[in-house]
């Protein structure tokens, strides 16, 4: 009997031990990351959201992917592709973990990707709203109303907009 629950006890013990924790994970993704092994990476951050959902290093591992998507590192996804799974992984962090430190920056590169890199006016005006109801006082308030009144115009019509401001 005590030979037996031995043997089960040493298994459980390897058993719980064998299992790779969440920041390890995340430490391996980064690791690949900065050696540039970009697959493996995300399978590293992703296997960690799988298995971890609600870590408190999950907000983090999403805007690492959002921005691998953002960056277009992952070679096998087209642009356009790659800027819409960015902007959606930066949206799960806001709504799966709205306490987070990550929330407002992500919140807003959704809506920045979406106005500036997809083009899609309606949906990046509705983000940069929520963002400023959400955090009026946030560094990137300012950022946002600004993002806000130069929806859809190119670097030149901000300019003169910006020139003609100035001389009235």
């Amino acid at each position: 009997m005590k030979k037996n629950f031995l043997l089960v006890s040493v298994a459980l013990l390897l058993i719980s031990c064998s299992k790779t924790s969440d920041q390890e994970y995340f430490d391996q993704g980064s690791k690949y990351l900065k050696e540039n092994k970009i697959n493996e990476a995300l399978k590293s951050f992703e296997t960690l959201l799988t298995e971890y959902p609600d870590s408190k290093i999950a907000p983090k591992t999403l805007v690492q992917i959002a921005a691998m998507y953002q960056n277009n590192l992952i070679k096998e996804v087209k642009p356009q592709e790659s800027f819409n799974k960015a902007q959606e992984y930066f949206m799960q962090v806001y709504e799966k973990f709205p306490e987070s430190e990550e929330a407002p920056n992500s919140l807003f590169m959704s809506g920045y990707i979406l106005a500036n890199n997809l083009m899609k006016f309606d949906d990046a005006t509705m983000r940069f709203k929520l963002f400023l109801e959400k955090y009026p006082s946030h560094q990137l308030a300012f950022s946002a109303k600004q993002e806000l009144d130069n929806m859809g115009l190119s670097p030149e019509e901000i300019l003169k907009k910006t020139e003609t401001a100035k001389s009235e």
